[in-house]
């Protein structure tokens, strides 16, 4: 299993702790950028901040499966987040309801916020894992949206890893677009050099790149350019986050009232949450967070064993059944601190 560790920002300025976790959700939702704000800014800032978030998210009205199909609550403390970034081809279903669609979960992470709430684990789980769907046989994880909406992704998650998920968070994977376009775009370290296969060809150097929102998104996507596919998608995904969240946390950021509401007015209108993860809800866990920077996130994926193909000869990603058995172990105690190294 790899371990991909978040960078410290050292020129980020004190007093505002709670921007760590804006930093965790930004690259897929940034719901957290209205938290922080309200958390560590002044009381008029940051309600005008937060209300433009407020008035322009869309609330999941059925987000959950049916209760007698899901694990117990957990009794650590510790909270897990599902996020979702939802790539819709055709006409989807609405989100959170039932029947078949053309909508896919192209990234998907889980983020567990352990109980001292001093660490924050973002764990992806990559979109063709051959996993049992409830209902449907044995399939690629990203296919639960289309066939049951957020319900059977919730349900499907759940049983893969034996415990509760606690919020859901899906984002119209287009809107990183505006999102990075809001904030004057991200400068993120590319693992490797490459240029995106389908036109138009974005080329992008190993090292520094400063994005807009179409390169955000081009670099985000891309996945036919690398030997390793999703997995290099993967990685680059978890650059883009630490790219959003390095921004979202600069000085030239926090002191920049216009920016940071376009920013939250712009995330609100590509998000949506469970109806109990509302403004309280954000609020009371940045409140929480007692975290020391960018070093307490911690960001891996979901242990795989390599490629295969199913038997009706789709290209599928195997699950690491020994990691997996750690993982919900780990989940279950949290103690994922000692399962991400």
């Amino acid at each position: 299993m790899v371990s991909y560790a978040v960078h410290h920002n050292h020129h980020t300025p004190r007093g505002h702790h709670h921007w760590w976790f804006v930093a965790l959700a930004a690259v897929v939702i940034a719901v957290a950028a209205v938290v922080a704000v309200v958390v560590g800014g002044g009381a008029i800032y940051a309600g005008s901040v937060a209300s433009s978030f407020d008035s322009h998210v869309t609330h999941i009205q059925r987000a959950f499966p049916a209760a007698a199909t899901r694990p117990a609550v957990t009794s650590t403390g510790a909270m897990n987040i599902l996020l979702l970034g939802s790539d819709s081809r055709g006409a989807p279903t609405g989100v959170g309801e039932t029947g078949v669609s053309n909508q896919r979960a192209d990234t998907m992470m889980l983020v567990h916020v352990d109980a001292d709430r001093r660490n924050v684990y973002v764990m992806s789980i990559m979109r063709d894992l051959w996993v049992p769907i409830p209902g449907n046989g044995t399939a690629k994880i990203n296919a639960a949206l289309a066939w049951g909406g957020t319900p059977l992704v919730v349900q499907t998650v759940e049983q893969l890893l034996g415990t509760r998920i606690d919020h859901v968070a899906i984002i119209d994977f287009t809107g990183l677009k505006d999102m990075t376009n809001a904030i004057g775009g991200v400068d993120v370290d590319s693992p490797v050099a490459f240029t995106t296969v389908k036109s138009p060809h974005y080329s992008f150097v190993k090292g520094m790149n400063h994005l807009d929102g179409d390169r955000a998104l081009a670099f985000s996507r891309e996945r036919y350019a690398f030997p390793t596919a999703d997995y290099q998608r993967v990685t680059n995904q978890q650059a883009l986050m630490r790219a959003f969240g390095s921004k979202l946390v600069s000085a030239a950021l926090l002191t920049d009232p216009g920016k940071l509401t376009a920013f939250a007015a712009t995330t609100g209108s590509y998000v949506s949450v469970d109806q109990a993860f509302g403004l309280q809800t954000m609020l009371g866990l940045a409140a929480s967070m007692r975290l020391s920077g960018l070093s307490s996130i911690h960001t891996f994926t979901l242990p795989t064993a390599g490629t295969g193909t199913s038997a009706d000869g789709q290209s599928i990603v195997n699950v690491d059944q020994a990691a997996l058995a750690q993982l919900r172990t780990s989940l279950a105690n949290d103690t994922l601190a000692d399962f991400a190294k």
